[in-house]
């Protein structure tokens, strides 16, 4: 028996060393309901599964390398990482050529956010001056010409979550924050102290982008993105991460 188990092992352990490894980056800004990480590595959140049930669709490996999110437009130049999730198209200074786009597989919302207590819905241009809370290395098309022009400024934060936590904590009035993580923020705060979105800045497709390269299975993986879309896969893995609550939905009258 012993000897059947080391057998069975044995085969499992070389059938592993043959697959096929793609290196997936993640982006130290992400944090819950995104991915968490341990010991430099994500053991949960929607990308690590949603990268996780790529990987096994598609027959590889997955080969994580955690970088900073200021780091991955120069990885993604130099080959040090053959596929990149939670991306769109606008986000890139310079598109790298030898790259190929996968479907469209979560559609995010940027919205601005501010404590309960400042309930009136706001459009960002009638904002005066002051801080909003942002995400080191975020862009934001809404707010970037009022950054640029300095009728606001940022206020730079490592991940969302600590963008987050300094705008419970009253460190400026309004931060900016996708949809998913206000609502797995505000799931550990009473009902009167969650925090509340004002507008809605930006809705986008964000998909993987995954490298050309003849001695990859780009093909396989773009492929497995595909059925695991179609198949509805992409949607359980975020609902298993949301709640039914309304606490991070858009008051009434807020502007798009």
């Amino acid at each position: 028996m012993r000897r059947i188990l080391a057998i069975l092992l044995l085969c499992s352990t070389h059938s592993l060393a043959q697959q096929p490894v793609l290196r997936f980056s993640v982006a130290e800004s992400w944090s819950m309901p995104l991915i968490r990480i341990e010991h430099q590595q994500p053991v949960e959140g929607i990308l690590f599964d949603l990268m996780q049930a790529a990987a096994r669709e598609a027959g590889v490996r997955a080969e994580y390398h955690l970088m900073a999110r200021l780091r991955l437009q120069q990885a993604l130049e130099d080959g040090d990482i053959d596929v990149r999730c939670y991306v769109a198209t606008h986000w890139l200074i310079e598109r790298p050529g030898n790259y190929v786009w996968s479907v469209p597989l979560i559609q995010q919302r940027d919205l601005l956010v501010s404590r309960s207590a400042d309930l009136a819905p706001i459009n960002p241009e009638q904002l005066p001056a002051q801080a909003i809370g942002t995400v080191l290395g975020y862009r934001y098309p809404t707010l970037d010409p009022l950054f640029s022009q300095g009728r606001l400024r940022r206020e730079d934060s490592r991940n969302q979550q600590l963008a987050l936590q300094k705008l419970e904590a009253g460190r400026y009035r309004y931060a900016v924050s996708n949809q998913l993580s206000l609502h797995w923020f505000n799931r550990q705060l009473p009902a009167a102290q969650r925090l509340r979105a004002q507008s809605v800045l930006e809705e986008q497709s964000l998909g993987c982008m995954v490298r050309n390269d003849p001695t990859l299975p780009t093909q396989a993986l773009l492929r497995a993105l595909v059925r695991i879309k179609q198949s509805g896969e992409v949607e359980r893995i975020v609902q298993r991460y949301t709640s039914q609550d309304a606490a991070g939905q858009i008051v009434s009258g807020s502007t798009h």
